[in-house]
């Protein structure tokens, strides 16, 4: 008897359900998606809006460089854009690639909580960059002759190294400013970063908070 009333009870229940939804309901779960796309967006944003303006900033002194050579003359346009592209792009390259080693070490440490190992980490990154920028060295100083082998105007070839000496103290700006632009985002201090990578004062406890 029981198993026919809930089976005569059941079709009921169906008729009397109503053939269109609530319409408010529909717009609080409308209001909600949005509201979770909007936080969600705004999370990413924090994180990759700093980001993204550090790497523009960054790009923007070869972009301005070569810009006013352009305004020098076919030449020295080209020897910048040489230096820039293959000399600095290489040991741009190169160097950030070696710090990226850095987030990872410090993402791990800043896990679990270890943060006196995030300073290590730091410095240790530091002298291995710059050993290696020293290490690097002979690309600047001997770039006429580079260029000249591969096929280079001779012109060209002795204004690129010119543009190359002039352009060392950016190749080891690079050793230090990768590591602290890796230290920062592991700890998620982005603002830091698109302040210009202004951090004089930072500490161990500062991570800690």
């Amino acid at each position: 008897m029981e198993e026919r009333a809930d089976e005569a009870q059941g079709p009921l229940e169906k008729a009397m359900a109503p053939l269109l939804g609530d319409d408010n309901v529909a717009e609080e779960k409308d209001i909600k998606t949005k509201r979770k796309i909007w936080m969600e967006t705004k999370k990413l944003w924090r994180i990759v809006g700093p980001a993204i303006f550090t790497r523009v900033s960054t790009y923007s002194i070869f972009i301005i460089t070569q810009a006013f050579a352009g305004h020098l003359g076919e030449l020295e346009l080209a020897a910048i854009s040489i230096v820039n592209n293959v000399i600095v792009g290489f040991n741009y390259g190169l160097l950030l690639g070696m710090a990226t080693a850095l987030e990872t070490l410090c993402g791990q440490a800043y896990g679990a909580k270890k943060y006196d190992k995030l300073g290590v980490y730091l410095q240790r990154s530091w002298i291995v960059l710059f050993l290696c920028s020293i290490l690097l060295l002979p690309v600047y100083f001997f770039t006429s002759p580079i260029l000249k082998f591969v096929g280079q105007p001779d012109d060209i070839a002795e204004l690129s190294g010119t543009v190359a000496v002039w352009a060392i103290p950016a190749h080891f700006s690079f050793a230090f400013f990768f590591p602290i632009n890796r230290f920062l985002q592991s700890q998620l201090k982005n603002m830091a970063q698109k302040a210009s990578m202004r951090v004089k004062n930072w500490q161990v406890s500062d991570a800690r908070k």
